[in-house]
């Protein structure tokens, strides 16, 4: 297996600028990306827009695995973010990308429900699954439910009942997301798999550090 080095695509949000800080603590070889007109802090981060195929492929062909953690909400729908461009569109440019690019790897983030979509934000989840299992590049799909971490805290009623239903709805740390994600990538490892609930748990289970 050649020796692994991580594109973050959403490097910038509440959920890739933990991923990007756990992978520079533990010295893991990546290329964190960033939107030109970031104001997320994108220091250390190579920016361009998606859009622009050469750039994203030149990046790609310098490394081995795509985290796609990009995402919106519906808050930022007024600034011109829709499910379509930044689920959707960005998830089909960078596997058309690492196609050309020779990514052996693609790790998405989605979301628990989008095996059974109700709503345009799942199903625009669905939709990026799709993409990424259909397109030969080896697959991981993370199906976490709501996420809590800096930038990004999960609903009080989730913390107090939604967990204890199963661990579908478990809220996740991001530090756990990212530890997971993180090991994964660089074991190359539950290729093909969409990581949900028990199994999704198992993993991160198994990712963290023997005492």
């Amino acid at each position: 297996m050649r020796p692994r080095r991580l594109f973050i695509a959403g490097s910038t949000g509440a959920t890739g600028r933990v991923v990007t800080e756990t992978a520079r603590i533990q010295g893991i070889p990546i290329v964190a990306h960033a939107r030109p007109s970031s104001r997320a802090g994108a220091v250390d981060r190579i920016a361009f827009e998606m859009s622009d195929a050469p750039a994203l492929i030149a990046a790609l062909r310098e490394c081995t695995t795509t985290l796609q953690l990009i995402g919106t909400m519906r808050s930022r729908f007024a600034a011109g973010d829709t499910y379509e461009t930044s689920d959707i569109g960005t998830t089909r440019q960078l596997v058309e990308a690492g196609q050309a690019a020779g990514i052996d790897h693609f790790m998405l983030l989605s979301s628990a429900g989008a095996g059974n979509p109700r709503g345009a934000y799942l199903h625009s989840k669905a939709e990026a699954e799709r993409i990424c299992l259909a397109s030969g590049i080896p697959t991981t799909v993370f199906r976490p439910s709501f996420l809590d971490g800096p930038g990004r805290r999960a609903p009080l009623l989730a913390r107090a009942l939604i967990s204890p239903w199963g661990p579908r709805w478990r809220v996740m740390p991001l530090q756990d997301l990212s530890r997971v994600m993180l090991h994964v990538a660089l074991n190359r490892s539950h290729l093909g798999k969409i990581l949900e609930g028990r199994a999704l748990w198992d993993a991160v289970a198994e990712s963290r550090p023997v005492a």
